[in-house]
């Protein structure tokens, strides 16, 4: 037995004690962490470059890809280190980053994903206010308030996690520093105030979840009385990847860090936790741009700008 003063590392969930699946599992999250990279990379740089997407839409999304680098980031690489090297040892400090920068970058985006619903809502339901309402000192206060209300509230789980006395162990049964694995190496009942904590972010999450859907149905009346068919399917082309997005990530995000302790299945947790970390930073490149035409457009110029390049 050992308590946190003690515990130097930690030991995260080995995928397999098999030398070949350990590389295989290497490979595969190799190939989604660079995709991730390329993806959001080529959106960061093209809205950068692109002065024809000035909208506050893509002003979100640009934000959106940062945190998507950063989030999958913080966890696929010391996955990948771990598989390649046999070893399952992250260092006590480097636990407690993970735990903070996944709270930070994921609480920032979830900020995000919120800002933008209220984007398209805008867009579509109130067009006429759109530049009153998101103009660009509007749109930089949404953002700072996003990221800085993120850092202080990755700051006040981390602080009040690494604060509780470890003493069942050091094996984190996730491949990465995963708030309610850590909880399980508690040995006092102080832990509930973590629990409790982790409790009212779900109910303000479930909040920002209630924002969104509401409105949605004020998007999807708004469209459904467009005369024109084009116009009603350039709109839900506008506001279905976002819906997918919010749902895939709201919904594996709660289950992991909401779920009764009891309900702990190893796969189960591993399965979401992919759902939530390392999923939606890989596909949201690909749903965000795949039905938009002007980031597609931009995109190929990108592509074409890139090809004719000579130094």
């Amino acid at each position: 037995m050992s308590n946190s003063s003690s515990i130097t590392q930690f030991l995260l969930l080995a995928f397999t004690d098999t030398r070949e699946l350990q590389l295989l599992h290497f490979w595969l999250f190799l190939g989604i962490y660079l995709a991730a990279l390329l993806g959001n990379g080529l959106i960061i740089t093209a809205i950068a470059c692109d002065h024809h997407l000035p909208t506050p839409m893509y002003f979100f999304l640009f934000n959106l890809s940062l945190l998507d680098l950063g989030s999958i980031s913080t966890t696929l690489p010391k996955a990948m280190a771990n598989s390649l090297w046999d070893t399952r040892a992250i260092l006590y400090a480097g636990c407690v980053a993970q735990v903070f920068f996944i709270f930070f970058l994921f609480g920032a985006e979830y900020s995000f994903l919120t800002i933008m619903a209220y984007d398209r809502y805008v867009a579509i339901c109130k067009p006429l206010h759109y530049g009153t309402l998101l103009g660009s000192r509007a749109c930089a206060h949404m953002a700072a308030a996003a990221w800085g209300s993120a850092f202080l509230y990755a700051l006040l789980h981390t602080a009040n996690t690494f604060s509780l006395p470890l003493c069942q162990g050091n094996a984190v049964d996730q491949f990465f520093c995963e708030i309610p694995q850590i909880l399980k190496l508690s040995c006092s009942d102080s832990y509930l105030r973590e629990v409790e904590l982790l409790v009212v972010s779900g109910f303000g999450f479930l909040g920002c979840f209630f924002f969104i859907m509401v409105s949605y149905v004020q998007i999807f009346r708004a469209v459904l009385s467009i005369p024109l068919e084009q116009g009603r399917h350039r709109a839900f082309s506008m506001c279905l990847p976002h819906l997918v997005v919010v749902s895939l990530f709201v919904s594996t995000g709660m289950f992991a860090y909401l779920k009764p302790p009891y309900i702990s299945y190893p796969l189960l947790d591993l399965v979401v936790a992919v759902l939530y970390s390392v999923l939606p930073p890989a596909v949201n490149p690909l749903i965000y741009s795949m039905r938009n035409q002007e980031l597609k457009d931009a995109l190929k110029k990108l592509m074409q700008s890139a090809v004719s390049w000579q130094p």
